[in-house]
């Protein structure tokens, strides 16, 4: 009875349609984000974008299951960002899941994010980007 259940649940995906994207489908940071942090990722990405950084923004609708277009998507990014008003449980889903070094931006205080909060964690992880092409470039 348990995989005729799963089966059933697992043929949502079908339905699922497209992801919630801001962005292209690849480049250099993908911010992740699920609930009540949309609208400062979203504006976070978009500022980001503005200032000519290849950032784009998921936000999920379901976590169980994943809607199966994110398995693309994620993949085609230098860097993954998932942002939660948590401890970093959906991080860690997609760690398992995706096998990736998924980093996190958790915020426990019961405030939302400030657009800022994002924009500097992205910024970060750009730099760090910026370093290891200036590596590569010296080698």
């Amino acid at each position: 009875m348990s995989h005729v259940r799963y089966d059933k649940v697992m043929r949502t995906t079908a339905d699922m349609g497209e992801l919630d994207l801001c962005g292209e489908t690849s480049g250099d940071v993908l911010v992740i984000g699920w609930g009540g942090t949309f609208g400062a990722l979203r504006q976070a990405a978009k500022l980001m974008r503005a200032d000519g950084h290849d950032v784009s923004h998921v936000h999920l609708r379901h976590l169980f299951p994943l809607n199966p277009r994110l398995d693309d998507v994620i993949k085609g990014f230098k860097h993954v960002l998932v942002a939660e008003l948590n401890m970093g449980q959906l991080r860690t889903v997609l760690r398992d899941r995706y096998l990736l070094d998924i980093q996190g931006l958790n915020k426990i205080q019961g405030k939302p994010f400030k657009v800022s909060e994002i924009t500097e964690a992205v910024q970060e992880l750009l730099g760090d980007c910026a370093r290891a092409v200036a590596r590569a470039s010296n080698q």
